[in-house]
């Protein structure tokens, strides 16, 4: 085994193999960006090495700096986590040129698996069954819409050397072809350098279940399934393992063409073998494809670890270390059931657009794992990943499963910034989700009842208006003046909607609210604070926001009463960056004249394209930004012309 291993990622990933390295008694450093310093990895790890500037670019897909540090602190070995330069074969090389240890495949691997056109044929070769596409070297936009034609519609355009959804576009429609084929090639080259896409058909009742793989550079075994058909623009939202509704002779199936995959490529280390299910019948054997092959640890790796009860960080550390695979086929059993639910920084009712900030609260529930990259106080950077955390759940049965994921989602506190926690728990409450009916299109097909806006209670605001007002902790002179019973009050916003809270502090124990013609007595019973015999929910404060953490956390904003409001939110003429990030396309110059709903420009941020569009009818007055140029939430970008 290893003494002493670097880290080159950061976040939740590098948190969770610190943990299994710690345990193992392997010395860990961690790498760090300019933003990184006071990260929650780098505080975990025994050493730790400056690489370089936030941008990924500068820093975290720095290889020479990488290794530069590995060698400097001796570390013997380079973990790459998932992400950054976890598929990049030339880093693989570099390393091993380097004289360290990549706990990870060959670079021969990553790069037979790294481009989807050659995997497919590589796969066909193989005997393992791929859906019916175009991975053709001919690039031209007349000729790949030709080949859409022939396959069929609907078809999928797909980056060759893409990942998490970027460079992907379904179309469903020949004359929507264009526009998208130029849309997933800019959003390829900007994410991978590589603007090369294949075309392929888009299966009806799409399911997405993958199966781990395990190799050991000649032999190989799989660690059972996980379904991942619950996504939003191809990006995993929960996964399961493991999959409803899965045959025994399925199973087998899809494991064998798995194993065969990665020992076709003499694979070592963890893999994932994906599959796209068509699954408007029922699973059957005979309609899985391979689609494609991700060469390293995948973010829902926890859900195999918990139906396995298998470390799969520690399979890898041993395995790049020269031991053999420390179980058979045969030995491999699964136990009950587990979901994994993503945890992002995100505002779901504008469009899932990523947010930021810094948590002034993050606490999880027990009886879940909670796979954390951050911790309280800490800052949600524009420049990474918003991810917050990953909860995972085990149950003896999916019901059971399902249940506590559904209790553990409505547990967790966050502050601090916008999260699609209520957004989550709308899905494990979904009855079709819960039936076991999943698939792709899901989430789409049903947004508008996931994407739920809860509605306080009277209770809630006064939870907020008692922490406003700092009146939740006893105090022997706080309830009374020389002339009575306490009287005061206090006016919070709800989304933009202020009201009155007034109380009367009757005792040290028993207070008297009126909250918008209801009146409510609070009583300290229990050593808590109760209403009607319920528990007040726990509060937070924070500058001037309060989250009550009820029904996936409200956020009442405590005004300064002398302060004036000075902006126009209302302001339709300027349009405004979402989210800091980079404008990838201007569409408009002075004097143009648009309507509403029209592209004005795009915004890249997390990796991910935003179309910014007209709210109203107009004539552009002014382009306030360039191509290229960097910009902050709230920047003005273009402003039309007064009504």
């Amino acid at each position: 085994m290893f003494e002493k291993i670097l880290i080159a990622n950061r976040g939740e990933i590098a948190c969770r193999i610190i943990e299994t390295a710690r345990r193992l008694g392997v010395s860990t450093v961690a790498v760090y960006s300019d933003v990184d310093a006071g990260a929650k990895h780098v505080a975990l790890a025994d050493e730790a090495c400056h690489i370089g500037g936030a941008a990924p670019a500068d820093s975290y897909l720095r290889g020479d700096r990488i290794i530069g540090a590995a060698r400097a602190t001796g570390a013997q070995a380079i973990h790459p986590g998932y992400g950054f330069l976890s598929e990049n074969p030339e880093f693989v090389e570099a390393v091993a040129a380097a004289g360290l240890a990549f706990i990870g495949p060959s670079a021969d691997a990553i790069r037979k698996m790294g481009l989807k056109d050659a995997a497919k044929a590589l796969m066909q070769e193989a005997g393992v069954p791929v859906v019916p596409g175009y991975q053709g070297a001919l690039q031209e936009p007349a000729h790949l819409a030709q080949q859409a034609d022939a396959i069929g519609y609907p078809v999928l355009i797909k980056a060759v050397a893409g990942g998490g959804g970027k460079g992907m576009r379904r179309v469903e429609r020949p004359q929507d072809f264009a526009a998208a084929l130029s849309s997933a090639q800019n959003e390829a080259k900007t994410a991978f350098g590589n603007d090369v896409v294949l075309i392929e058909k888009f299966v009806q009742h799409p399911r997405h279940i993958e199966v781990q793989v395990f190799g050991d550079g000649t032999r190989a075994v799989h660690l059972f399934e996980r379904d991942c058909s619950l996504q939003r623009r191809h990006q995993k939202v929960i996964e399961e393992a493991p999959a409803p509704g899965m045959s025994e002779e399925m199973r087998a199936a899809m494991g064998t063409a798995a194993v065969c995959a990665a020992e076709a490529i003499n694979y070592s280390g963890a893999g994932t073998v994906e599959f796209i299910v068509d699954g408007s019948e029922g699973l059957s054997q005979d309609r899985f494809w391979f689609m494609e092959m991700n060469t390293r640890l995948q973010v829902e790796h926890p859900v195999t670890e918990l139906i396995t009860g298998i470390d799969l960080v520690e399979w890898q550390l041993r395995v790049a270390a020269g031991e053999p695979l420390p179980l058979s086929q045969d030995d491999l059993v699964m136990s009950g059931h587990a979901f994994e639910a993503r945890l992002y920084a995100e505002d779901v009712p504008k469009g899932f657009l990523p947010a930021t900030g810094q948590l002034s609260h993050l606490r999880f529930p027990d009886g879940c794992r909670a796979d954390s990259g951050v911790r309280t106080g800490d800052e949600i950077s524009p420049w990474y990943d918003p991810m917050i955390a990953k909860l995972i759940v085990h149950g003896e049965t999916r019901q059971a499963a399902l249940q506590k994921l559904s209790q553990a989602l409505q547990r967790v506190e966050v502050a601090g910034t916008t999260t699609n926690l209520s957004f989550l728990g709308a899905l494990a409450g979904h009855a079709g989700f819960a039936a076991g009916e999943v698939d792709t299109d899901l989430i789409a097909r049903d947004l508008n009842s996931l994407v739920i806006t809860h509605r306080p209670t009277a209770v809630h605001k006064v939870a907020a208006a008692m922490t406003a007002l700092d009146l939740f902790e006893l105090s022997q002179d706080a309830g009374f003046n020389l002339w009575g019973p306490l009287r005061q009050s206090v006016t919070l916003v709800w989304q933009g909607q202020p009201f009155l809270a007034e109380v009367r502090v009757l005792s040290q124990t028993e207070q008297l609210w009126q909250v918008e013609a209801q009146e409510l007595s609070i009583h300290f019973k229990n050593q808590r604070w109760e209403c009607a015999g319920q528990a007040l929910p726990v509060t937070h404060k924070a500058d001037d926001k309060i989250t009550v953490f009820a029904e996936y956390g409200y956020v009442f904003d405590l005004p300064d009463p002398l302060a004036r409001d000075v902006e126009n939110a209302a302001d339709t003429a300027v349009i405004q960056a979402p989210m800091p990030g980079l404008v990838r396309g201007l569409f408009v110059e002075v004097g143009d004249t648009v309507a509403e709903g029209d592209r004005l420009a795009v915004l890249e941020a997390m990796k991910m394209e935003h179309a910014l569009l007209s709210a109203r009818d107009g004539t552009v007055a002014e382009v306030l930004v360039r191509e290229g140029e960097q910009v902050e939430a709230g920047a003005a970008l273009v402003r039309l012309e007064d009504n």
